[in-house]
């Protein structure tokens, strides 16, 4: 279980990483780049798929082809955290070494979508005021930390617990009906 969880959740975390550098040395050499969400919870789901393939890789080969709910999320669970734990070490790396002007082009980025959203003066200045506190809040270590797992375990925690309910099987019927089929 554990080769399975390190295997499937850096697997999961190589990607979400990848991802992450890409995107945010994009940001800080074009803060005018358009965003998508969109394709940034995509990139997450397909990342954190990895760990739907690790709960059913452990079950099919080296379970007998049984899992139990409780089992299969547990198992989901840290392969989610280890993916989330690659992610919030390589951002701090990253954040600290090669791009410590994120901030200031996430907030160029902010207020110039803002500006195409044709929001007002004063909404763009609450705006401004908003991206100064993230700055500030971002000198502190420990606040990176929380905020960057904020930012994916969450989604990979719903993803571990989905696959647990899709690929939990009990012992007995379940596992026989499938291999005679």
């Amino acid at each position: 279980m554990k080769k399975n969880i390190l295997i499937f959740g850096s697997l999961s975390g190589l990607i979400i990483t990848s991802n992450m550098v890409y995107w945010s040395t994009v940001c800080t050499t074009n803060p005018e780049f358009e965003s998508n969400d969109t394709i940034g919870y995509a990139g997450m789901i397909i990342a954190f798929s990895f760990i739907f393939f690790g709960i059913k890789n452990y079950r099919d080969k080296q379970n007998e082809g049984v899992i139990t709910f409780g089992q299969a999320f547990k198992m989901g669970f840290f392969m989610a955290l280890v993916a989330s734990t690659m992610y919030v070490g390589v951002w701090l790396i990253h954040y600290n070494f090669f791009v410590p002007e994120f901030i200031d082009s996430y907030s160029q980025h902010v207020v110039y979508e803002g500006k195409l959203k044709g929001l007002t003066e004063g909404e763009l200045e609450q705006k401004v005021q908003e991206m100064a506190k993230l700055k500030e809040m971002y000198k502190n270590p420990l606040f990176i930390i929380l905020i960057s797992y904020g930012e994916v375990l969450p989604i990979a925690t719903i993803i571990a617990l989905i696959s647990a309910l899709i690929l939990k099987r009990k012992p007995g019927l379940d596992a026989a009906a499938e291999k005679t089929s």
